[in-house]
């Protein structure tokens, strides 16, 4: 699926109810049925036919056992960690859907990235509960979630709602300011990645099959509805 930034710029009229249940359903549910069935089959490959793979777990005991672990890098990684969580991230989905709300007043914009997250989550809780992988066999810096460690929950979550804003960020006009937001929005999800392998809490596989589920979702729900191409 090929990323149209200006989609939402070309065509603005309003969907009716029906198109907008009928859009819904044909280009996101659908096709989020079949990313949670890869992400799924995935996840029983790795514990599988491909578990206990000695390259993966050493990601995990280099950042445990090198000199990667400090007071100031737990502190930090903590915070890009928390930009993950459940509340920051429905939060921070509030306050700028209702700022795009009010600045746009066009629900069917400012839903994307409420779409985007809550799609994720779907996929991701599912599919966690399916697969039940256990998480790193290292010292945790963080409290384990009741969901198993595939895929990563905080990953997907950050990747899925950035990038949407990384998207809704295009029609920002000042150009300097744009390439800012930008360049934030993509950062966040990676720092969220990386956070998570050094606190211990994910495999490798875990963060990479979160950033695929993530954008995925991202994905679907920029391209939610119908948009006229003239």
């Amino acid at each position: 699926m090929t990323v149209d930034l200006h989609r939402w710029q070309r065509d603005e009229s309003k969907p009716s109810a029906r198109e907008a249940w009928r859009d819904a359903a044909a280009r996101v549910i659908g096709p989020a049925v079949v990313l949670f069935a890869v992400i799924v089959s995935a996840g029983w490959l790795i514990t599988g036919p491909l578990g206990g793979l000695e390259e993966e777990t050493a990601v995990n005991r280099e950042l445990q056992e090198g000199r990667s672990r400090t007071a100031l890098w737990d502190t930090t990684t903590e915070i890009w960690s928390r930009l993950g969580n459940t509340e920051i991230i429905i939060g921070t989905c509030a306050i700028v859907s209702l700022v795009i709300l009010w600045r746009t007043r066009k629900w069917w914009y400012a839903v994307i990235p409420a779409i985007a997250i809550s799609i994720q989550a779907t996929v991701f809780v599912i599919s966690a509960w399916i697969v039940g992988r256990e998480r790193p066999d290292v010292e945790k810096l963080d409290p384990a979630p009741p969901t198993s460690s595939y895929p990563s929950g905080h990953v997907g979550a950050a990747t899925a709602l950035y990038l949407t804003f990384a998207f809704m960020a295009q029609r920002i006009e000042r150009a300097w300011l744009r390439r800012l937001v930008t360049t934030v929005c993509i950062l966040v999800p990676l720092l969220v990645s990386y956070a998570r392998l050094y606190r211990g809490m994910h495999h490798l596989s875990d963060v990479l099959l979160g950033v695929l589920n993530g954008i995925v979702c991202a994905l679907l729900a920029w391209h939610w509805l119908r948009r006229r191409r003239s």
